[in-house]
């Protein structure tokens, strides 16, 4: 039997930064729907697309990133940068690559009185580059999309 993989097995890159993250999350959202004529389905049509998540991380590892703001100048001054996890076991891979993703704080402190946990730090993000997501090497939006972008 082979071994599954689980939150143990994911590495996160933060741009250079090699981050442990106690949760990573990606979302995508995809308004692609069905066309109607007359109220009946008759197609479909592409809708917009975004892409979110969010990073759950200790104070050891939240320190490697301000020290990329203090860089920047400010935390909001941070550029966005690519986030790429992937895990591995015996038999199986799994990559997912999020583009142009642009950080920000929302819970700035989670501590709890009784003891007995890390500090935690929660930082979401919205992935902000045409690019988007790639899962395993496979991009999520087809290339049609954007080719006339300038």
């Amino acid at each position: 039997m082979s071994r599954k993989l689980s939150g143990k097995d994911i590495d996160v890159m933060i741009g250079s930064m090699l981050v442990h993250v106690e949760k990573f999350t990606v979302s995508i959202e995809d308004a692609t729907g069905p066309a109607f004529t007359r109220g009946v389905p008759d197609g479909w049509i592409p809708g917009d697309k975004k892409a979110s998540g969010e990073i759950e991380v200790d104070t050891n590892n939240l320190m490697t990133i301000l020290d990329a703001a203090k860089s920047a100048g400010s935390f909001s001054a941070l550029e966005p940068f690519d986030i790429v996890s992937s895990a591995a076991a015996t038999n199986l891979e799994f990559k997912v690559e999020a583009f142009g993703c642009k950080l920000r704080i929302s819970d700035l402190l989670d501590a709890a009185g009784s003891g007995g946990e890390k500090l935690k730090h929660k930082l979401p993000y919205d992935v902000t580059s045409r690019d988007f997501v790639r899962i395993n090497g496979v991009p999520y939006i087809d290339a049609s999309e954007t080719e006339h972008f300038i």
